[in-house]
């Protein structure tokens, strides 16, 4: 028989089966449109229901009385550093500084209501356009737990000048899903964040003074005041510094996770990002890269309901971000971001498989973002009070831990008040401490980048010199390092 014949009759004994080297698939003889969503929905997973109690016992972690405690502290903490510096941005002055000293506290509480920001006589008409029914709003520009922190730092506040520091963001309702990753991580992974990640930085202990020394730019910042401020990074944490550009971290930590892989490091790479940031190319660039290099890497999806002043149901039409893992071949799942031990399972699970197998994971923490996008927003423009106060006061994720430790015995009132004193005095501390530092010298303008400067960069330097020489004086260089 010719051989080419031979040939054909071998091709067509195989089965009926596809074979395309781009999908696994069958044949399939009727005209069908895949629809978006085949399932329900992909399942939310939780082990601690609003109050605290845990659902099924086999999913309990079963962590030590002085890991929960950690959590809760590192949670708080984070809650009132963000409230002190987001006010020394946001405000001019804290209208409190009218009464005489040994008035401001008790004033400054008989003059508040509940939720609000300002004392009543002089708190500020409403911006045309926001809602009509002015005087049954509640400010809520400062999120987080009204109950925890309270108001009584702004006595202290108010002896300071505020918009001393230029931009901040804040961490309102996603604690969990930053204290319960960070805690099943170790120490050495190297995590890249997007920008409201700071509770993983607290909790590997990073000091409140170099937090406030990089949002103020002084002296002791690691950065040496060339970042804009919230965008940490301390190497030591194995904290990769933040970067402004949405989701340009994304193909760098698969980068990163590539090369531990290739040197058998036997650490992991987690990178931090919002659903909003998914929407950007870099997100196919690095899922896509994770899953066909086999990289140990934890893509964590912080899905806080909003992209800045975009809601999810105009960021996407398919069920959230964890849908889109198996599409990429990504384990996925999605979790309860304001129930830390979910988080923190899910995160832990994650790890260690990602070690093990070398494989990429997809955890989407479903939260709510309870503060504004940023200093520079005021989302009450395009969101109800309702609906930031029932995020606040009945599925936050400080509260429902809270409950649990009140339950197990491992916390009470006077602990909660002594630890709300201590700790707003330790960051009042950092904040004055912080503001007293000059900043840095502005020949650091030019150091860092090359190991030696090129004539261009030279001549700049040269022409800034003087340009101080002859202008100095119109330049506040008073309050710069010499």
């Amino acid at each position: 028989m010719h051989p080419h014949r031979q040939q054909e009759q071998q091709f067509s004994s195989l089965d009926d089966k596809p074979q395309f080297p781009g999908a696994s698939a069958e044949f399939i003889d009727k005209l069908e449109f895949i629809q978006p969503n085949v399932i329900s929905g992909i399942p939310i997973y939780r082990v601690m229901d609003r109050q605290g109690q845990i659902i099924n016992p086999s999913e309990d972690p079963h962590l030590p009385k002085e890991k929960v405690l950690k959590f809760y502290k590192s949670m708080t903490l984070l809650n009132t550093m963000d409230r002190i510096l987001y006010e020394s941005q946001r405000q001019k002055k804290a209208h409190i500084h009218q009464f005489p000293p040994q008035q401001r506290e008790s004033q400054a509480w008989e003059h508040m209501e509940e939720g609000t920001a300002e004392p009543r006589q002089h708190r500020q008409e409403p911006r045309r356009g926001l809602a009509q029914d002015w005087p049954s709003r509640k400010l809520w520009i400062h999120g987080g737990v009204r109950s925890w922190a309270g108001f009584g730092w702004l006595s202290v506040i108010a002896q300071h000048n505020q918009g001393r520091i230029s931009f901040y963001m804040t961490n309102y309702g996603e604690e969990g899903t930053h204290v319960g990753s960070a805690a099943a991580l170790d120490n050495t992974d190297l995590v890249f964040g997007q920008y409201r990640e700071a509770g993983v930085l607290m909790y590997r202990d990073y000091p409140l003074e170099l937090f406030m020394a990089q949002c103020y730019g002084n002296i002791s910042d690691l950065g040496k005041g060339r970042q804009m401020p919230v965008h940490y990074g301390c190497k030591e944490r194995h904290f990769v510094t933040i970067s402004s550009p949405l989701a340009t971290q994304i193909p760098q930590a698969v980068g990163a996770a590539y090369a531990a892989k290739r040197a058998n490091a036997n650490r992991v790479v987690i990178c931090y990002f919002g659903e909003g940031a998914a929407s950007e190319g870099d997100a196919h660039a690095g899922f896509n890269f994770a899953a066909t290099l086999e990289c140990p890497i934890i893509f964590f999806c912080r899905n806080n309901g909003y992209a800045i002043s975009t809601p999810t149901s105009e960021q996407y039409r398919g069920d959230g971000i964890a849908a889109r893992g198996p599409g990429y071949g990504i384990l996925s799942i999605r979790v309860d971001g304001n129930d830390v031990f979910a988080v923190y399972n899910a995160t832990k699970e994650a790890r260690r498989r990602a070690v093990a197998e070398n494989q990429p994971f997809l955890i989407e923490a479903m939260t709510y973002r309870i503060g504004h996008h940023s200093t520079s927003d005021d989302s009450s423009a395009y969101r109800s009070v309702d609906e930031v106060n029932y995020w606040d006061k009945q599925d936050h994720p400080i509260s429902r831990l809270r409950h649990y430790l009140l339950s197990r015995g491992w916390w009470d009132e006077e602990q909660e008040k002594a630890w709300r004193k201590q700790s707003r005095k330790k960051v009042m501390e950092a904040f004055e401490q912080a503001e007293r530092k000059p900043k840095p010298n502005p020949n650091l303008l030019f150091s860092d980048v090359y190991q030696e400067m090129p004539s261009q960069l030279r001549k700049q330097q040269e022409s800034l010199a003087r340009h101080l020489q002859t202008y100095g004086e119109h330049y506040p260089l008073e309050h710069f390092d010499k």
